[in-house]
């Protein structure tokens, strides 16, 4: 169950970060109040680095602009890396950090 619910917090931060940075696409286009960096940046490094991604390819937005590419990058790459190092922990570490509140 605790997967599932984590699997499904997860997908819900990823489609708001899309969200989000599909707003502040449109509010570009239209020349409205933008969506500060700091906050597309800050959903990224909450969980939202895969939404963040798609909406960068697929919207073709923030692509080019430094440094936000790059900080994302990283975000992305320091995600990954937990990814690998929660796959390879030992079971002692996985159950340690389970109990967590």
């Amino acid at each position: 169950m605790t997967v599932l619910l984590s699997l499904a917090v997860l997908l819900l931060v990823n489609l708001t970060t899309f969200l989000v940075f599909w707003w502040d696409k449109e509010a570009a286009r239209a020349g409205r109040w933008r969506i500060q960096e700091s906050t597309l940046l800050g959903l990224a490094l909450v969980g939202g680095s895969l939404g963040a991604v798609l909406a960068q390819r697929l919207l073709r937005h923030k692509t080019r602009k430094q440094p936000f590419r790059s900080l994302l990058n990283l975000i992305i790459g320091g995600h990954a890396v937990l990814a690998l190092v929660w796959i390879a922990a030992p079971s002692w570490l996985t159950q340690m950090v389970a109990q967590i509140p």
